[in-house]
């Protein structure tokens, strides 16, 4: 009999919760007569809204940050929007209807409270980031302008052409910086955390290592919030940048902090396809371009065939021998489908023979409807900065005018292919955000609290906000309630002293192993053996072959890893090697979470369990629960717990995106 968790979500009706739990806040610290301190790990933008309203709440805040600059954050590669449920299209939007919408698109398994919690705080963050100066588009009017997303029928996405993310963070970095000029945050940049200290059963400091020297550090506070991402560059190839790692969050999960959901990781359909074994990372073209792009393969198998021999292009082919299949498979919500629906249906073409490269592995995003019917500036006003990027890439630019057949315009199209994006899963966080682990906090990509088994485009952003500015500064409060009488512990104390020691007898065990393989040829390997076995399609056979593999791969990582240079000064191969040792870690528990859930739901698609038309089939008896794993040391099993889910305000039922 599994363990069962309790995610203390206040008693009463979900839209009533979160009130209730606001008017009950015990505000701890007004101006930090207590001298409190706070860590927060990651400069994203979960990260950076934290700490500058932490330090604005009168906190003193030490912020770590792995890049030269918060301002490198990965948070800029978000492109397309951020969800809020201000209904200024006036078509039927509310907070009900993003809470439902995020709901259905999770495919029924997120936590009930926390999605009404995020869709309700939603609207305050458009306000804030317009006061902080985002440069959101604007309708002629002067009104914010909003577009549609994957898995919604009303426009709620806020948007800054294609770097939506990027303006938001340099919003959340102008209120880090006055709280760094303020003195109520100290930001460390080249740091990267090694490990949590756990004193008295609390998370009470970290280990990081300086970057640029090689040196540990030791760093205590009240408590310790993570904010530092998901764990998609397990795979090797994804859209995420090549310094994004898990190495903060397994760490955690290796001192006693559950982790909730691995299987549970997201594939973006619209990717530019791969290119050879050369690539260190993938590019994401933004879902936002599903508003006005059109996504097809040939109707005919011999037309496939001549575009993958590079006989024929794809604007030779007329409208009538196309097949607009996500139009035709969900005429209700057509090319703006969820993510997984959209890219098992990319899969599905390919798979039978109809992709449109010379891999076979892509599929066309065609603008010459909405080019011929709105004109080029439009089109650029609205996507021009992605059109840029995608002919610096490809040299294709998909405003050229490339055929015309009966008097139509047919323009040069993208080609796109579903790649590894972001993780739904993450560390378990109860409703206050805090981990298993007392003192440990988990805010964004990085906790598994609100997408469920899918996440909807532009919600990233929504909760990597709502966390830091409006959930986290609340909630830490009731813990740090309990903490004010007690002193700030020393870096002198065993906990950190034992800490740092096995930190530094892990760097000495990697550089020493002195085999022949370098780090990237492993990572490689391993990114094909999850692409290959616990990717879009899994089984429960090709689970346990993955496993195997890993298995066999981790000893050779083990006892031929080659690691040049030494521990002190910049070592990135060092760095590296750290990330993939958790990668390994990481990789297995996806597997682990994939073998145990014997049903399909959301981005966790296993083939034994599907409907006749292909889609996921879940099992709402036997799985319908947060599936939480407890380390149980290198080489073991960890342990199953779980956290039963209880929905009070939405029927669980099949999702429909076909009417």
């Amino acid at each position: 009999m599994a363990k069962v968790l309790d995610s203390k979500i206040p008693a009463g009706p979900v839209p009533e919760k979160w009130k209730e739990y606001k008017a009950h806040q015990r505000l701890v610290n007004p101006k930090n007569k207590l001298k409190l301190d706070v860590i927060v790990v990651g400069t994203g933008l979960a990260g950076a809204s934290a700490a500058a309203s932490l330090g604005e709440m009168g906190f003193n805040v030490i912020n770590l940050c792995i890049q030269d600059s918060p301002r490198r954050a990965h948070s800029i590669a978000a492109q397309g929007g951020i969800n809020a449920a201000k209904n200024y299209q006036n078509d039927g939007d509310s907070v009900y209807r993003l809470f439902y919408d995020t709901v259905k698109g999770g495919d029924y398994r997120a936590r009930e409270a926390n999605v009404y919690r995020l869709a309700e705080v939603s609207n305050n963050i458009i306000d804030q980031c317009v006061a902080q100066g985002v440069p959101f588009a604007r309708e002629y009017g002067g009104m914010l302008a909003n577009r549609s997303f994957g898995g919604a029928q009303v426009s709620r996405t806020f948007y800054a052409k294609g770097q939506t993310g990027q303006q938001l963070l340099l919003g959340a970095y102008s209120s880090l910086s006055c709280q760094v000029n303020a003195g109520k945050v100290k930001l460390y940049t080249r740091y990267e955390m090694e490990d949590v200290v756990i004193v008295d059963g609390r998370a009470r400091g970290i280990i990081a290592k300086n970057l640029v020297t090689g040196k540990l550090e030791r760093f205590s506070a009240n408590a310790v919030v993570i904010a530092t991402g998901g764990y998609g560059n397990t795979y090797f190839l994804s859209t995420n940048a090549m310094g994004c790692n898990c190495t903060a969050a397994v760490q955690c999960y290796r001192k006693g902090a559950y982790f909730a959901n691995p299987s549970y990781v997201q594939i973006h359909p619209t990717c530019i396809p791969v290119h050879g074994d050369k690539q260190s990372k993938l590019t994401l073209m933004s879902e936002s371009l599903r508003n006005d792009g059109r996504i097809w393969v040939p109707k005919k198998i011999e037309d496939a065939k001549a575009l993958q021999a590079g006989t024929k292009q794809g604007w030779e082919i007329p409208e009538e021998d196309r097949d607009y299949y996500l139009e035709r498979r969900y005429p209700a919500f057509g090319n703006l489908v969820p993510r997984d629906v959209a890219s098992r249906a990319a899969k599905e073409r390919c798979d039978k023979g109809f992709g449109v490269n010379n891999t076979g592995l892509a599929v066309f995003l065609d603008f010459s409807e909405s080019i011929n019917r709105l004109g080029l500036d439009v089109i650029m006003q609205r996507y021009g900065n992605l059109f840029e990027m995608y002919e610096e890439i490809t040299d294709v630019f998909p405003g050229d005018v490339a055929n015309e057949i009966n008097g139509v315009k047919y323009y040069k199209p993208m080609m796109i292919y579903p790649a590894i994006h972001y993780t739904m899963g993450g560390i378990w966080v109860d409703y206050e955000l805090q981990t298993t682990i007392p003192g440990l906090f988990a805010i964004g990509e990085c906790n598994f609290s609100d997408h469920g088994a899918n996440r909807l485009g532009a919600s990233a952003l929504m909760q990597g906000l709502a966390d830091g500015y409006f959930v986290l500064p609340y909630t830490i409060q009731n813990y740090l309630a309990d903490q004010a009488v007690w002193p700030k512990v020393s870096t002198d104390l065993p906990e950190f002293e034992e800490a740092e020691k096995k930190v530094d007898a892990e760097m000495d065990r990697l550089l020493n192993i002195k085999g022949k393989r370098s780090v990237d040829s492993i990572h490689k390997e391993l990114g094909h053996i999850m692409w290959e076995y616990v990717g879009m399609g899994r089984t429960a056979e090709g689970l346990k072959t993955g496993l195997k593999k890993m298995h066999e791969l981790e000893k050779e990582f083990d006892e031929n890893l080659f690691v040049p240079g030494t521990k002190e000064g910049l070592n990135v191969e060092l760095d590296k090697a750290i990330h993939l040792r958790d990668f390994f870690t990481m990789g297995q528990l996806v597997a682990f979470d994939a073998l145990s859930r014997n049903e399909s739901c959301g981005g966790h698609f296993r083939e034994e369990y599907q409907t006749e038309e292909g889609e996921a089939k879940r099992d709402d008896e036997n799985y319908f629960y947060v599936g939480c794993w407890e380390y149980k040391g290198k080489g073991n099993e960890p342990e199953l717990i779980k956290e039963p889910l209880e929905y009070e305000a939405i029927k669980v039922q099949t999702r429909n995106y076909k009417n």
